[in-house]
């Protein structure tokens, strides 16, 4: 997602690093592990941080897939409902 934000020029690959290097530092200093997820976590925050998306509007989609996710069967794909609002 950063790169495609960085080659749509949405952002620099100067900003994502130190956004990034920012939440990772702060996952650090919280005593969390170094491990895949705390770096997934990292990065997800860093990205709803510098991504050219109004706050509403990504609580909004955030909270379309949660529903997404929750009425979809076990082991089938999730998909978002674009007909809901």
């Amino acid at each position: 997602m950063a790169e495609a934000l960085i080659r749509a020029r949405h952002l620099t690959a100067s900003e994502w690093a130190a956004t990034l290097g920012q939440f990772l530092r702060d996952a650090e200093m919280a005593g969390e592990p170094d491990s895949e997820e705390t770096y997934y976590l990292a990065a997800l925050d860093a990205l709803e941080r510098i991504a050219p998306v109004e706050p509403t509007a990504l609580a909004g989609r955030k909270s379309a897939w949660e529903a997404a996710y929750r009425r979809t069967p076990h082991g089938q794909p999730v998909t978002l409902d674009t007909t809901r609002s």
